[in-house]
């Protein structure tokens, strides 16, 4: 089934909530992308080492359990649409104060503020969306709505390319505020949940422990096996734009270093939807377990190209892999969560993992650092992605799955 024909199968108020929920973590990754491009450039403002600096990254994916938590209860009991537009003006109100820290110290905060803010935006959307469509339609969708966080990646990375030599870094911020409109889009053209108003009518509103009853060994496998996801995204591109300008020497508004970064983005979204549509047919877990374990043999054209061409090549594949593999976690996720904690569960065991996967940039950039290891960024980046491809591998197979389960169909 094509992008298109799937789309067309949804009705018009489908179509909107899978835009606007796509938008959504587009403009997130977006507004989160945009710090990693001027690492660099803030480190040098502010006369402190990189590391230091890689901290907000670390406080933006530590800050987003306590979002995806506050956010997603907050979407269970009043709806997922009205706490999906206060979520989206949050993360924009954070990410602009960003653009008017005085000190190192004040943007930690601002970013720390931002994560809390955008970690409640991918369980809603993610429910909003899992919930008003069909499920045969839910492996291709997964895969569209994660290519999101890629299109926002390859976005971040054009207004950089465009943008920074003229405006700076404070101003890329500035920039990043603009996801504010999309409120004016959800409130007028995307409807609530069926699923979720036909849970309210059934159950009311529930209880946290009342919901969970049950549920809590599988809250935990979910956890860990999204701390193994976010190592494998953020250990394969937290740190890119760094090589790019350490390693490879190309420096932050160079054009070779955005279309390094553009490929690997094109790679991240033809990787999502495809592997996402393919988990309608061979499964879930198999659809993940495969996808991880392909990236292994890119890994050296991904660090190692010896040419632009063979990195650019590299970059694409690694993150066919990569995203490949995300693809199928939207719909993976909600298909395993209670009816009564779908817009918390999924979000708030995405974010844990985050939380958890945290420090991935600092980890990768001490140890590149590190005296006596002379290690290298692009060797630690291979080995990272390497290791964490094959623990996620065993993870997926060894949980469960619940491809095209009825949702508000079983009593929880």
């Amino acid at each position: 089934m094509s992008v298109l024909s799937a789309l067309r199968e949804l009705n018009h108020e489908q179509r909107h909530t899978v835009l606007a929920s796509f938008l959504g973590w587009m403009l997130d990754a977006f507004d989160y992308f945009i710090f990693t491009f001027v690492i660099v450039g803030i480190a040098n403002e502010f006369h402190v080492d990189r590391t230091r600096v890689t901290l907000g990254i670390w406080l933006t994916l530590a800050a987003r359990p306590v979002g995806a938590f506050l956010f997603g209860r907050l979407a269970d009991r009043f709806g997922r649409r009205p706490v999906l537009m206060i979520d989206v003006i949050l993360f924009s109100v954070f990410e602009l104060a960003t653009a008017f820290s005085p000190t190192i110290t004040a943007l930690l905060v601002m970013r720390f503020l931002f994560g809390v803010a955008m970690g409640g935006e991918w369980g809603i959307g993610a429910s909003l969306v899992m919930e008003s469509i069909p499920p045969k339609s839910r492996g291709l969708v997964s895969g569209l709505l994660q290519s999101g966080y890629p299109c926002g990646f390859f976005l971040g990375a054009l207004v950089n390319w465009l943008l920074v030599d003229h405006i700076g870094w404070r101003g890329l911020f500035v920039v990043g505020a603009v996801p504010a409109l999309l409120v004016l889009y959800i409130r007028h053209k995307v409807p609530e949940s069926p699923a979720w108003k036909a849970s309210q009518a059934e159950h009311g509103k529930r209880g946290l422990v009342d919901a969970m009853r049950g549920h809590w060994k599988l809250a935990i496998y979910l956890m860990c096996l999204m701390a193994a996801f976010n190592m494998f995204s953020h250990g394969s591109q937290d740190m890119y734009h760094t090589f790019e300008e350490v390693n490879l020497h190309l420096p932050t508004g160079s054009s070779i270093a955005f279309v390094l970064v553009a490929l690997l983005n094109l790679g991240a979204l033809v990787g999502g939807i495809c592997f996402g549509a393919w988990s309608e047919k061979i499964g879930r877990r198999r659809a993940m377990i495969l996808s991880a374990l392909l990236a292994i043999p890119v890994i050296p054209l991904w660090t190692y190209g010896g040419s632009f061409l063979l990195l650019g090549l590299g970059a694409f594949l690694i993150q066919v892999m990569v995203q490949g593999a995300w693809g199928v976690v939207p719909t993976h996720l909600n298909e395993l969560s209670p009816d009564a904690v779908r817009g918390t569960l999924p979000g708030f065991a995405y974010q844990m993992g985050n939380l958890i996967a945290a420090g991935t940039a600092t980890a990768q950039s001490w140890l590149a650092g590190k005296d006596g290891l002379a290690l290298g960024l692009p060797l630690v980046m291979s080995l990272w992605i390497a290791a964490v491809a094959i623990v996620l591998a065993l993870l997926v197979w060894l949980g469960p799955e619940a491809r095209g389960v009825g949702f508000g169909q079983r009593g929880n």
